[in-house]
């Protein structure tokens, strides 16, 4: 029986990618950095899960001396830190919407009782930027549980995210069901033994979903019944 949602954030909940990519091409700015991360480059990097590990990557491809290359790893924490402050500076001001649907499958999750979690790859001051900025209006929405990227060892493809969401739910797999955009996210969650969901974003949309219980455009008309069912059907045929 359905008892748990659990959805990640950036993709998933709010098409968020565009705001965190224009927040670190200004945290470059403000840090004096020649850095720019266009659309293409920033895709590719989406490969890398995590803010920090996408910076570490990014150097690690630079063409620089290793002793340049070891001066500008020192440096990640700062740029991570002033591109989180730009980031909420930038979700305050433009309230970046949640993806269609997404309101109103919370909405129905919360009056049929079910429990709520976030499992992310980001950090908790992304994700209480992005609640605030589209809850602050919502009172009746809540999550029990918000598991994030700097509260696990390993981020995704790894399971560990979805394995502290479970837990602190208190709620075994078989009982939840993960939304998921992203091919990491996807292996993260089918790892958890979740069924899952995928609604991809234009970021990931290319990616393979072949493992997904669930492809769907968005969660626009997407009915709890629906998901009642692909869970009971996924178990069965387990």
């Amino acid at each position: 029986m359905l008892a748990g949602l659990i959805f990640d954030l950036d993709g998933t909940l709010a098409d968020t990618e565009e705001t965190h990519r224009q927040a670190f091409n200004a945290a470059f700015i403000e840090l004096g950095l020649w850095w720019d991360w266009g659309p293409p480059l920033y895709q590719r990097l989406l490969a890398v899960s995590g803010g920090k590990e996408r910076l570490r990557h990014y150097i690690g491809t630079l063409r620089v001396a290793p002793a340049e290359r070891e001066r500008l790893l020192q440096l990640v924490p700062g740029i991570h830190e002033t591109k989180t402050r730009i980031y909420t500076e930038l979700l305050v001001r433009g309230q970046r919407p949640f993806r269609p649907g997404v309101p109103e499958m919370l909405r129905a999750a919360r009056a049929a009782n079910l429990k709520l979690a976030i499992a992310s790859t980001t950090t908790s001051a992304n994700v209480g930027a992005l609640l605030e900025a589209n809850l602050g209006r919502a009172p009746d929405v809540a999550f029990e549980v918000i598991a994030c990227g700097d509260q696990v060892p390993v981020k995704k493809p790894a399971p560990d995210i979805y394995h502290l969401a479970l837990s602190s739910l208190r709620l075994p797999a078989e009982a939840c069901i993960a939304f998921e955009d992203s091919m990491n996210g996807l292996r993260a969650a089918k790892a958890a033994g979740l069924v899952t969901v995928v609604t991809p974003s234009r970021w990931t949309a290319e990616e393979d979903f072949a493992d997904a219980d669930l492809l769907l455009p968005s969660l626009e008309g997407l009915e709890l019944a629906r998901l009642e069912k692909l869970l009971g059907e996924a178990h069965a045929s387990a």
